[in-house]
């Protein structure tokens, strides 16, 4: 595919928002692959490290770490040996950062989280997004699904969501959230699922015609 025909979407969520079914709507809509609990099996692909590691360290930082933010090789020669790494989460991110670079080089694709906006910065034919909706309604929807009550359901989107804004703030410094880190933010609670992968996908071929 010609580089200037392909399209690479980026979208954060709020917990409980359906951010995740707005991803799969537009990347159905504009023949996208898409990249959520995926890129973890690319990545222990790439790198010869087991997916269990990618999983335990997916969006989540701990402190007293270097800050490693470069795109270094880490697929080839000697500098990287599977066997012998330090598995700090940096080193970790810095893998999944090289197989989301690689993906985006290939093909047109939407990812999900994991500070894809930031690591595809540079792309110009990249668009990321934010996916929002009120406290109540997230509670609502993370209830249903996960089958608790609505008190043990805000205590879990409190907690996620910490860890999730950890990790986005500490590898982009920005702002997990704030409308500037991103291209576009949407209201699922205004728009609703549908409405927000429709004014997605209107917005994405408009701003990349």
């Amino acid at each position: 595919m010609n580089s200037k025909d392909r399209i690479i979407v980026s979208l954060g969520r709020q917990l409980g928002s359906g951010g995740y079914f707005v991803g799969k709507m537009i990347a159905s809509a504009l023949g996208l692959f898409f990249y959520d609990k995926e890129l973890l099996y690319h990545a222990a692909k790439e790198s010869g490290l087991c997916e269990d590691i990618f999983e335990k360290a997916d969006e989540k930082v701990s402190q007293g770490l270097s800050r490693v933010l470069n795109a270094h090789d880490f697929f080839g020669g000697a500098f990287f040996d599977p066997q012998n790494a330090t598995l700090s989460r940096d080193h970790i991110f810095n893998i999944q950062s090289q197989v989301i670079l690689k993906l985006s080089e290939e093909q047109s694709c939407l990812f999900i989280g994991r500070c894809s906006d930031y690591i595809l910065r540079n792309n110009p034919r990249m668009r990321s997004f934010f996916i929002h909706a009120p406290l109540s309604l997230r509670i609502a929807n993370v209830a249903e699904r996960k089958g608790i009550s609505r008190d043990e359901a805000e205590s879990f989107i409190a907690r996620e969501e910490k860890k999730r804004a950890a990790y986005y703030n500490y590898f982009t410094g920005k702002e997990w959230g704030k409308a500037d880190s991103y291209h576009f933010t949407l209201d699922a609670g205004l728009l609703g699922v549908e409405g927000c992968a429709r004014a997605a996908v209107a917005l994405i071929r408009e701003s990349l015609d």
